[in-house]
Order: structure tokens, then sequence, then C-alpha cells
């Protein structure tokens, strides 16, 4: 999301607050903030939920409250997303395809 120059700090402040205390709870995986390197006007919020229940439980929290006045203060409509994952790897599989080129 597009943030003006003037609420970028506040809201980050709030984000992260928002962070910490969600991280908290146990099904929450991870969250991040990220800003723009070429437009730091840009912030990201992403969070990572271990089940359907979690994400549905914060979308109704107060904190999800405090998420929805950082994205009212965006310059344009931010770009939401919801993704389910199925599957997930990791370094295995650049193990096993570097494996498999060597073969």
């Amino acid at each position: 999301m597009r943030i003006p120059p003037a609420s970028q700090n506040e809201a980050i402040e709030i984000l992260a607050s928002v962070a910490a205390r969600i991280q908290a709870d146990t099904r929450c995986l991870s969250t991040g903030i990220y800003r723009c390197l070429d437009d730091a006007g840009t912030i990201m919020l992403e969070e990572f939920w271990q089940c359907p229940e979690g994400i549905l439980q914060h979308l109704r929290s107060d904190d999800y409250r405090r998420i929805l006045l950082v994205l009212e203060m965006a310059i344009e409509p931010p770009d939401i997303r919801f993704d389910t994952i199925a599957q997930s790897s990791g370094i295995e599989v650049i193990k096993k395809a570097r494996i498999a080129d060597e073969s």
C-alpha cells in the first residue's frame, strides 16, 4: 500500500504494534512489515497463519481494526490478497535439483 509521507511513521508504528501482539497467537506463524526500496511510501504487511480459523478470528479483532485504519491512510486502494498454501518446501528442493543436475 502507498502511504503519504506525513503518515508513514504512524502507519509503521501501528503495524509494528499489531504484529508484535499477533505473534503471541500460536496460530500466527509469522508476520513481516516491509518498505519498498524504490518507493519508500510503499509498505507491505505480510502475515502467515496456520489455519483459516486463526485468520478469520484475527480479521474480526480490534487489532485488525487498527490495520484497517492504516489501509484507510493509503493514497490508492491497497492490493489485498489471501493465499492458501497447500504445500511448502525448503532447501531440500534445491538439493534434489542440484543432485539430479549432476547425474
